[in-house]
């Protein structure tokens, strides 16, 4: 007999963390690795759209690390929950930092403030981006209102917000997609 996917506990609003704690679904730690799962969703349609080999493993491997940072985040941190979560490592950071390195060597110097678009697999990109980024404020609330958070997420997070951004210009250029640049208004006589 296959396994049930509801269970019916969470019909009152309430959900439980790894350990057992039962918190309210709107609370801040539900919120943040609710928003990391969302962000893994759009990179796994980034993975699909962009068919670049090196960044397709990459991506892969970003999934799999944001899978490790909603497992750290669903844990109650007051709690020995008897379970092994894989940990993030400084490497995980300096893998996306290389990665954002490399792309930029065969971009051109950025002049100006770009606008997301020009292809759908740009604009998705652009879309896992702004994502990225709101994990990375709620993460860092977080942090602020005193609830226990690995540090390393944090960098991460914001590591990967910006691997996001360098990868949305280095798809556009591989697809010979010209970027859009941001023209502000002008001043009126």
């Amino acid at each position: 007999m296959a396994l049930k996917i509801y269970t019916k506990t969470g019909d009152a609003g309430k959900t439980s963390l790894i350990g057992g704690t039962k918190v309210p679904k709107s609370h801040i730690r539900i919120d943040c690795y609710g928003t990391i799962d969302e962000l893994n969703s759009h990179i796994g349609m980034v993975s699909d759209l962009f068919e670049d080999a090196e960044s397709h493993s990459l991506l892969r491997t970003i999934q799999n690390n944001l899978f490790v940072i909603g497992s750290s985040l669903a844990c109650d941190p007051d709690k020995d929950t008897g379970m092994h979560i894989p940990d993030l490592k400084e490497s995980d950071v300096e893998e996306l930092e290389h990665a954002i390195d490399k792309m930029n060597e065969s971009l051109p110097v950025m002049r100006w403030f770009i606008l997301p678009g020009g292809h759908p697999t740009v604009s998705a990109i652009h879309i896992a981006r702004c994502v990225c980024r709101r994990a990375e404020r709620i993460c860092v609330h977080m942090q602020q209102e005193g609830l226990f958070i690995e540090p390393l997420i944090i960098k991460y997070v914001n590591r990967l917000s910006d691997y996001l951004f360098v990868l949305g210009r280095f798809a556009g250029a591989s697809l010979g997609v010209a970027e859009i640049a941001w023209h502000g208004r002008t001043k009126k006589s």
